[in-house]
């Protein structure tokens, strides 16, 4: 069946791409106090948080506009039981790699209360200033890379029927490259705001990993040509 709807058309690094508005949804991957605040894990093991904190901004900006223009709005947070029970098995390869990073481990957070290291519902997984979640946004926790691993992502897009994606957030190497392949695997339409993610570990994975998904699994472009695009709708027809 064919229906009406309102549609934007997005320049992109690899041309042209139009997205129904009432089926694209905008995926804030990771953007939690344990990787974007000063007192978050990444900042206390040494990791350069800039361009987390960077990409808040420009972020903020596309959220706003999307919500405006009838778009969902989805926020995955990375953190674990308070067990660790869903941390990955002792000593086996996820547990191993993020253990140098204290994951569990209790701190004095910024807002009064005793913080825990990559947990549920403790200040660390908290989404950072600036990119509250409103009322509508959906908000999924994640134990692995993937926001569609064990997760109800996927169950949720399909019952507000989502096609499109635009994924913002962090790290562009690892969960959103993790979260875009598994999304087009599952035939979502992806697009990939550059200036709108971050990566902390090196400049080169941000760069490799822009490369392989615009070529392969989506589309790339900078946040600004999302917002003009929005500023601009037409309506066609979408299936």
């Amino acid at each position: 069946m064919v229906t009406s709807a309102t549609t934007a058309s997005v320049a992109t690094q690899q041309g042209e791409v139009q997205i129904a508005l009432n089926q694209t949804a905008v995926i804030v991957v990771d953007m939690q106090n344990d990787f974007g605040h000063p007192d978050g894990m990444f900042a206390r093991a040494g990791v350069d948080i800039s361009g987390m904190q960077a990409a808040v901004a420009p972020t903020a900006a596309v959220l706003a506009a999307a919500r405006q223009a009838g778009a969902k709005v989805v926020y995955l947070k990375m953190a674990y039981r308070a067990d660790l029970s869903d941390a990955g098995a002792p000593g086996g390869p996820i547990r191993v790699k993020q253990a140098p990073m204290g994951i569990g481990e209790q701190i004095a957070a910024p807002n009064g209360t005793t913080g825990r290291l990559m947990i549920r519902d403790t200040w660390n997984t908290d989404i950072v200033d600036g990119l509250k979640p409103e009322t509508g946004d959906a908000v999924i926790y994640k134990h692995r890379f993937s926001g569609f691993y064990e997760t109800e992502l996927h169950e949720l897009l399909q019952r507000s029927n989502i096609r499109y994606l635009v994924f913002t957030g962090g790290t562009t190497s690892v969960c959103i490259e993790s979260t875009m392949r598994d999304a087009a695997f599952r035939d979502y339409y992806c697009l990939l705001l550059q200036d709108c993610t971050a990566e902390p570990i090196a400049q080169s994975n941000h760069d490799a990993s822009l490369n392989v998904l615009g070529r392969v699994f989506g589309w790339v472009c900078r946040s600004e040509d999302l917002l003009a695009a929005l500023k601009q709708p037409a309506t066609a027809p979408s299936l």
